[in-house]
């Protein structure tokens, strides 16, 4: 089965050896995307509604580099830093995948790489 790297073009995909998705077969794995833009500034800062937000739309930039889309996604593994704000995630998820419902996994953790980043999401899409 053939394998298709997909990249953001970020330094840190080289550098660390790892690509924002992989394609094989006809599942996407998306890798932990946070609310870093091309730029490489956080978005919603202290805010995770708004870092949820972002990140849904930059996973669905790279899901459709592997030629899929959000309604394609299985499996949601979010990672937080305060889950008492569990419910600013939540919404944001509940906004895109409403009608989609796929398994989901929320998840505390006690840092993210910046501790300004507050939310950390990965999925899993399946083209049909």
């Amino acid at each position: 089965m053939a394998r298709q790297l997909i990249s953001s073009g970020t330094v840190w995909e080289k550098k660390y050896g790892y690509s924002r998705a992989v394609k094989v077969g006809n599942m996407v794995f998306v890798a932990g995307t946070t609310a870093v833009d091309d730029n490489g500034e956080i978005v919603g800062i202290d805010d995770m509604y708004k870092q949820t937000a972002f990140i849904y739309r930059k996973i669905g930039k790279a899901l459709q580099q592997a030629g899929a889309n959000m309604t394609n996604i299985v499996r949601i593994r979010t990672f937080i830093t305060d889950m008492g704000r569990y419910e600013e995630v939540l919404k944001s998820q509940g906004e895109v995948f409403e009608n989609i419902r796929p398994a989901a996994t929320l998840i505390e953790v006690s840092a993210l790489i910046d501790e300004r980043l507050l939310v950390e999401i990965e999925v899993d899409a399946v083209i049909e």
